[in-house]
């Protein structure tokens, strides 16, 4: 497992610590022709011999760094100005999975895939988060559906899908602190929230859209610390 972690840290550092801005934009612009992208494609496999320092492990160097040009190249030829943000997490996702795909590979460690899918505390988190992340926000919305229609008035000026991301943003550090009984720091999520509302609900003078904000927050902190209580509840079961 320590390998891999050395893999892990030689991306990270090739990756953001030694890849300068001006690098970056001769890839973009030369993309292929670029005397930059081989000098960062190169830069790795020197990272991962220098990290690993075992030089048995070479073939695995040069495959890693093989995948990691491939990916580099791929991103370089289908982004454009308005995918970056997405082929950025792309790009990091490929390189990730071809490390732990090719570490395994390379080493074949036994996985015991069986019993991690058999215990049923792996089941009782995965089903809160997708709770708390999907279903949740349709939830809270379907019982706001009538008064979200009274204080509609077209002028929107929120980004797309934000109070949408903020909600399950919330949800999920609230199950977190519970989880972790960090209950105080729930408080201050709170606090932290109105705080930011504050100017939004001052300026609106609405008290419609007081309500309505107060409500929902309120219910998206309620569903998160119940559903929290309960996953607490359900995996001291099993922990016993």
């Amino acid at each position: 497992m320590i390998i891999l972690l050395k893999l892990f840290l030689a991306h990270l550092v090739g990756d953001f610590l030694l890849q300068p801005k001006a690098w970056v934009e001769d890839k973009e612009k030369e993309k292929i022709k670029s005397i930059k992208l081989y000098l960062h494609i190169l830069l790795h496999g020197l990272l991962l011999l220098l990290f690993l320092w075992n030089w048995n492990l070479w073939g695995l160097v040069i495959l890693i760094t093989i995948f990691h040009g491939f990916i580099d190249i791929l991103k370089l030829y289908y982004q454009n100005e308005n995918k970056k943000a997405e082929w950025f997490f792309k790009d990091q996702i490929l390189h990730l999975l071809s490390i732990i795909a090719l570490y395994y590979i390379w080493f074949q460690p036994a996985l015991h895939l069986d019993k991690v899918f058999q215990n049923p505390i792996l089941w009782i988190y995965l089903t809160a988060l997708l709770f708390l992340s999907v279903a949740t926000g349709i939830i809270i919305q379907m019982l706001m559906s009538n008064w979200s229609q009274q204080i509609s008035d077209g002028k929107d000026k929120s980004l797309n899908n934000a109070g949408k991301y903020i909600g399950i943003l919330e949800r999920l550090f609230v199950f977190i602190l519970i989880i972790t009984a960090h209950w105080e720091a729930i408080g201050f999520l709170l606090a932290a929230k109105s705080v930011f509302r504050f100017g939004d609900l001052k300026e609106s003078k609405d008290r419609k859209l007081t309500e309505y904000i107060l409500i929902g927050t309120l219910l998206s902190f309620g569903i998160a610390i119940i559903t929290g209580i309960l996953v607490v509840q359900l995996t001291s079961i099993y922990k016993v």
